[in-house]
């Protein structure tokens, strides 16, 4: 029996140890995504950094003029500016989830920090409900004109988190509801047969690429709008907003059944946002089921996309993973590029691509009711979280890995945390 107890005590000794390493490493990442890729200009988020020097992490970033003439692209493709939306949408999840856990004061003054940018993303252009991409820093009031439905996905999704959680105050919780109701009513006025349900540019016109269509869209996408209408009901209690969301609802759930095995990690992490809202929300139990067994579906497929992830990365070397983005003016040939100019990044695209992966894949994993992880997954995403060089990677990418992080902290899914209030 002694030494039953002996062995034991070893083995908690060593999970806790983990633990710590863990999230000592977690620190790390927090401090350089806070450090090299929060632009503090513009209270909002780069994509990528082109050198580890301080000062110079994003050197690359478009300057006013490039995109007042929307170069090299409408979209921002490649800049540095392309996900702004995106990563502001996840960073206030990150924060909502990190204030549970922790209940650290200090988080309020950076979540009010995100939130002043995602405000103005959809408010400094002037066009009412249109979410911007990002904000150049240089003026901090030019965009790009061409957004995304996935900006649009990730910025509810963390305006109704923000909304719901005690980080809000009472002098923010308006703001949302005004910003939540624009942009649904952008998608009201918009998003119809006539426009092919497309939510248009910020110049009024269609967008050419077909990322800005809401409906009559792939699986993945199909559960964006009703998530729209259901935000804005949800907050302002608007009977319009409803009876929106109660008319694409039901049908949305039903074209969401199957998405797609090779779908990549941000397709089925946008799926899932908008099926944590719908679900969350929905007053029908027969569909609030069936949401719960499409976001199992999601889950699945992630734990596969996760497993395949980290053999990738297991394959590169260190050297590769250190890897920085180029200044995409200096691409050679992009320029004489057929159709749409976009500058490409070479090598460095795929560890961005895997950076991002591996947190977006394991952060689906922990969404939805008392999420768990296998035995397995658990110690696949210790082992990836507490060894990845954070200082020494050039992907937004490690804001999924805080987000799984601090999802898992959230559920309790990491064993043998020593306190709640720990990082």
């Amino acid at each position: 029996m002694k030494s039953f107890l002996i062995a034991n005590l070893l083995l908690i000794s060593a999970a806790l140890t983990h633990a710590q390493e863990v999230a000592s490493n977690i620190e790390r990442a927090w401090d350089m995504v806070w450090t090299r890729f929060y632009l503090p200009q513009v209270q909002t988020f780069g994509d990528y950094l082109s050198s580890y020097d301080k000062g110079k992490e994003q050197a690359h970033l478009p300057t006013a003029e490039e995109v007042k003439r929307q170069y090299p692209n409408p979209c921002g493709y490649s800049t540095g500016m392309e996900d702004g939306a995106i990563l502001g949408g996840a960073m206030l999840s990150v924060l909502c989830d990190r204030f549970e856990v922790t209940k650290d004061e200090s988080l309020r003054e950076k979540a009010a920090n995100v939130f002043a940018g995602l405000k103005r993303c959809v408010t400094v252009h002037g066009v009412r409900g249109y979410v911007a991409r990002n904000v150049c820093p240089e003026d901090a009031k030019s965009v790009y004109i061409n957004s995304s439905r996935d900006q649009v996905t990730h910025f509810v999704h963390g305006l109704w988190q923000y909304f719901h959680s005690p980080l809000a105050d009472e002098t923010t919780k308006p703001q949302i509801r005004v910003i939540l109701a624009d942009v649904a009513e952008r998608m009201i006025e918009t998003v119809t047969p006539e426009n092919d349900y497309d939510f248009l540019r910020a110049d009024g016109t269609r967008c050419p690429l077909g990322i800005c269509r809401m409906w009559n869209v792939q699986p993945h996408e199909a559960a964006r709008l009703p998530m729209i209408y259901a935000t804005a009901w949800d907050v302002t209690r608007e009977e319009r907003y409803r009876e929106q969301w109660r008319k694409y609802a039901a049908d949305a759930i039903e074209q969401s059944a199957n998405p797609g095995e090779q779908k990549p990690a941000y397709a089925l992490l946008q799926m899932q946002c908008s099926l944590e809202v719908l679900h969350a929300l929905e007053p029908d139990a027969a569909l609030k089921a069936t949401i719960h067994q499409r976001m199992i579906h999601v889950r699945d497929l992630a734990a596969k996309r996760f497993i395949s992830v980290l053999a990738k990365i297991a394959k590169k070397s260190p050297e590769d993973m250190r890897m920085l983005g180029p200044d995409w003016r200096k691409v050679p040939e992009w320029k004489n590029q057929k159709g749409y100019p976009n500058p490409q990044w070479g090598p460095f695209r795929e560890i961005w691509h895997l950076t991002r992966e591996a947190g977006e894949s394991a952060l689906i994993l922990l969404m939805g009711d008392s999420p768990t992880l296998t035995a397995e997954e658990k110690t696949s995403l210790q082992n990836l979280l507490g060894s990845f060089d954070y200082t020494h990677n050039a992907s937004c990418g490690l804001v999924y890995h805080l987000a799984a992080y601090w999802k898992a902290r959230r559920h309790r899914s990491f064993d043998w945390q020593s306190k709640p209030s720990d990082p």
